[in-house]
């Protein structure tokens, strides 16, 4: 399939009252056709991995293509040019998300990028950071200890941002990264622990929301 058709397709898949449904959960409404991300993942084999068309769907600026843009571009030709234009076009907390997920974590970049933008001003930016952390300790199957260590130097850092899709999201990376293994773990429990005490309503829900999961019979049981 072309740029075109895609597009097509996309428009034909539109359902306006999931744009109103997406929008209660604070997804962006603007340019958003209200496609389901099974549709999208569908679409996307159909498409195949294709760099130029990724651009182009990102560029269109339609909602559903940059979800769309991310699950089919080429990974190894991604740059750390291309994934610092990307973020700056980040206006949903979902579109930053999946794109992390489907594309952003698998680059040979994502370790770097995942502290780099931790420390961004613009909310989706910063958002990125740790989105790409989550996905990283998520997807990430052979890396060591020592590269998820150093996160929680910036997930502390930044716990005190008071901005819903930030904290949400440095949270999101505390507790992924704290069920990745029983070392690890440990090392977000005490994170978390250092957290709680500080002076902050952000910090203190951060940490007391890891440290229920962290801690939870569930979690120390599977790492156990």
């Amino acid at each position: 399939m072309d740029y075109q058709e895609i597009i097509k397709k996309l428009k034909f898949l539109a359902n306006p009252k999931n744009v109103e449904g997406m929008a209660r959960f604070g997804i962006n409404p603007k340019n958003t056709l209200g496609v389901s991300v099974p549709d999208l993942r569908a679409l996307a084999k159909r498409v195949g991995r294709n760099n130029k068309t990724a651009q182009q769907l990102w560029d269109s600026g339609i909602h559903e293509a940059k979800i769309l843009a991310g699950m089919v571009d080429e990974i190894e030709k991604v740059t750390e040019k291309q994934m610092d234009r990307w973020i700056k076009d980040f206006d949903s907390w979902d579109v930053c998300d999946q794109v992390c997920m489907n594309l952003f974590d698998k680059t040979l970049f994502s370790f770097k990028k995942a502290m780099e933008w931790s420390n961004r001003k613009n909310e989706f930016e910063k958002r990125a950071g740790f989105a790409l952390m989550s996905c990283l300790a998520w997807h990430d199957k052979t890396s060591g200890d020592e590269k998820f260590f150093k996160f929680f130097i910036a997930i502390k850092k930044h716990s005190q941002d008071q901005r819903n899709y930030v904290k949400k999201a440095v949270n999101w990376a505390l507790r992924q990264i704290g069920k990745r293994n029983k070392n690890l773990n440990k090392e977000a429990i005490k994170v978390a622990r250092e957290i709680l005490k500080i002076d902050s309503k952000a910090a203190k829900w951060i940490a007391g929301d890891a440290l229920r999961e962290l801690m939870s019979p569930a979690v120390q049981k599977r790492l156990n």
